[in-house]
């Protein structure tokens, strides 16, 4: 166990430029721990002590132990001193790998931020109503809040093309029970998002994949099925795709939208990630406004507890029939998450939590490129990863591996549309709110996969 001077020489100097220092000591203490220079019931050295070897005051590292209490990477023991957590040792469940959410922002307060907010709600809104059944699309202001959220994405957007709802499954099950029928083929991706899937066959819906290379699915292919099949919709995700990570260019889109408009094809566009990426392309409902169902969520990017995605219609579209579909699927949003994700977009609150989430996003796929084999698939600002496995795994097998040696992960017969699925698994990155135990988690995976010539033998 280290204590005393031991266990202060894991810390090194301040950055002016850097940020707030006692962030700095903070992500110092987490980095340290991630690379196994603290463990946990390391007693870490007084205050003080601390505060006199980094040359500042005592209150930014009393500040700093307060985060890191908040963030479960310490404890404190009357009259003993701080310890790095064992806490996750003792009680945490199995290191989930498989579901794909966002990791709590470093140095934003979740909590802090959500009482503020509904305490503001409510010194403007009437109780009763907010608790009320509230029928439509949402309000203005709330259609307008996400017309807002979009703009960097879309540019100036109508509100009246807006719909708020409960979550993109819920719109993604709506918009298939309006689009479709029974019987109906709907094109897409050869491996995606599996709520599509489930929502498809839900609707006694054939799922048909259109051919695809690096680059996304082929406008060549999506001709050819769009004839084959008689398709009428084709539902895609363009910006960093689940599960592979792939971003389709700008040049493939439009290549695609030529397409749908020669064969009149509908659009659905499952994008919950552009505004994490930074980097993407414009999606298809500003390249193809007249025929694309685009679906943003804030579950992906901010929080899932909001409950709240926008779909955006296309022009000219009557809203009323979607409306009709939606509340069969679910009577509305809850108003107070939506009050509360309004008004959070309205003051810039959401803009700052989508920020911090990109930054920890960062942080955990360096961690990840560190540590996984180099064929994994990324992007600089995903909240998954995508492993092929080498020829000596099946990847039925690893999965039942790394469970039985407390590992979460998909495999990808689970985004199959069709086919044979290849050997490869999803690995998400924002399930773990540690990054020292992510790390932890992704060690094993890495162990597992490397294998031994035991695996190997076993394969043949």
């Amino acid at each position: 166990m280290v204590e005393g001077d031991e266990a202060i020489r894991w810390i090194g100097r301040l950055d002016p430029a850097a940020g707030p220092r006692y962030l700095q000591i903070v992500a110092q203490l987490e980095q340290a721990v991630t690379k196994g220079l603290l463990r946990p019931g390391d007693r870490l050295p007084p205050q003080r002590k601390l505060a006199d070897h980094l040359a500042v005051d005592l209150t930014t590292v009393t500040r700093a132990f307060g985060e890191a209490r908040e963030r479960g990477l310490i404890d404190a023991v009357t009259g003993r001193g701080s310890f790095i957590s064992v806490r996750q040792e003792q009680e945490g469940p199995a290191l989930d790998l498989s579901m794909t959410i966002p990791p709590a922002p470093k140095g934003l307060r979740l909590g802090e931020l959500m009482q503020r907010g509904i305490a503001e709600i409510l010194a403007r809104s009437d109780a009763d109503q907010l608790m009320n059944y509230h029928g439509g699309a949402g309000s203005l202001a709330e259609r307008a809040a996400g017309a807002a959220w979009l703009a960097p994405l879309m540019g100036v957007l109508a509100p009246q093309r807006i719909a708020v709802v409960p979550g993109a499954q819920t719109g993604l099950n709506a918009l298939l029970s309006l689009l479709a029928r029974p019987g109906d083929t709907v094109l897409t991706e050869p491996l995606t998002y599996p709520g599509l899937i489930g929502a498809a066959r839900q609707h006694g819906l054939t799922m048909a994949p259109v051919a695809s290379d690096a680059d996304g699915p082929l406008p060549d292919a999506l001709d050819e099925a769009a004839i084959r099949y008689g398709a009428r919709l084709f539902a895609l995700t363009p910006t960093l795709q689940n599960p592979t990570c792939i971003t389709i260019s700008e040049q493939r889109r439009r290549e695609l939208v030529a397409v749908a408009r020669r064969r009149d094809l509908v659009l659905i566009e499952d994008d919950p990630y552009s505004l994490l990426a930074g980097d993407a392309p414009p999606p298809l409902a500003a390249l193809a406004p007249e025929r694309t169902w685009h679906i943003a969520t804030l579950s992906k990017v901010l929080t899932p507890g909001l409950r709240t995605a926008f779909i955006v219609m296309p022009e000219g579209a009557d809203d009323a029939p979607f409306l009709d579909a939606l509340r069969a699927t679910a009577l509305m949003p809850a108003p107070l998450m939506t009050a509360l994700a309004t008004h959070w977009i309205r003051i810039g609150v959401a803009k700052d939590l989508l920020e911090g989430v990109r930054r920890e996003a960062a942080e955990r796929q360096v961690l990840a490129r560190g540590i996984l084999p180099e064929t994994m698939q990324g992007h600089p600002y995903a909240l998954h990863v995508w492993q092929p496995l080498p020829a000596h795994w099946e990847r039925s097998r690893l999965i039942e591996r790394a469970r039985t040696a407390g590992l979460g992960v998909m495999a990808a017969d689970a985004f199959s549309t069709g086919g044979q699925a290849p050997d490869a698994i999803r690995i998400a990155l924002g399930a773990i709110p540690e990054r020292a135990r992510l790390a932890e988690a992704l060690r094993l995976l890495a162990e597992l996969i490397a294998g031994n010539e035991l695996e190997r033998q076993e394969a043949r």
